[in-house]
């Protein structure tokens, strides 16, 4: 004779059924609802654009016509990433019709001139070009002569340690021995190509304290260990050595 089971084991058997059931429709649910004309994607918000075009964003996506909400929306976001310009994309659906795409742009560090010199490019800090229009966007950055790393490099760092002095830099350039020349205003500051936060940090005291104290300068000379030299007349194409 068979014994019955007991109820409580028949209950865990029902309910790890119904779990099962619920699992399936919960993975098959994206897959029938993506059918739905409902839930066709009919607005697309985007998030941090700045300097890119919005077209590009969107047309980054490659959404068909009949496009769900329910799309794979890490693959959207990687689709985004690809799009040069974007350093960190992500999509959050909105029910019934919406996607929102959140996206974090390169930061751009100077201007330079295009292949032909008839336009102005932006870079970001390694010299690459970016798909930015510097007249749609209103880019207000330091022009570089070139896209030379070394200096565009040195301008993405001063953008990073101090923003206000970066917004003072009209121009940049390479000279001798693959040293940085800036130009601040009326007045100039040559760095090393490889200075670091702490270097710019120096120039800025040394500029404080001359404004501070009424001292006129024509350049700052921050290339030497532990020191910044003050001149008041411009070395030639910065191959000065000594201090004023």
């Amino acid at each position: 004779m068979t014994r019955p089971w007991p109820r409580w084991r028949r209950r865990a058997l029902v309910g790890l059924a119904g779990s099962g059931v619920l699992t399936l429709l919960w993975l098959g649910a994206p897959f029938a609802l993506r059918r739905l004309q409902v839930f066709r994607v009919r607005q697309v918000e985007l998030v941090g654009v700045r300097n890119l075009a919005p077209d590009a964003v969107i047309a980054a996506l490659r959404l068909g016509p009949g496009a769900s909400v329910f799309s794979d929306t890490r693959l959207l976001a990687d689709r985004v990433r690809g799009l040069a310009g974007v350093a960190e994309a992500r999509v959050v659906r909105h029910l019934p019709a919406a996607l929102t795409v959140e996206l974090r742009e390169v930061e751009p560090a100077a201007l330079t001139p295009g292949p032909r010199g008839t336009r102005l490019v932006a870079v970001d800090a390694s010299g690459h070009p970016l798909p930015f229009d510097p007249a749609r966007s209103g880019l207000d950055l330091p022009i570089a002569a070139s896209g030379d790393s070394g200096v565009v490099g040195v301008l993405a760092l001063i953008q990073s340690v101090d923003p206000a002095l970066f917004q003072t830099i009209i121009g940049a350039r390479r000279v001798a021995r693959g040293d940085v020349l800036l130009e601040v205003g009326s007045r100039r500051v040559l760095l090393r190509r490889d200075a670091g936060p702490e270097v710019i940090r120096a120039v800025v005291l040394v500029a404080q304290d001359l404004a501070a104290r009424g001292r006129s300068y024509v350049e700052l000379d921050a290339r030497f260990a532990g020191q910044v030299v003050v001149r008041r007349k411009a070395t030639a194409d910065g191959a000065g050595e000594g201090g004023a």
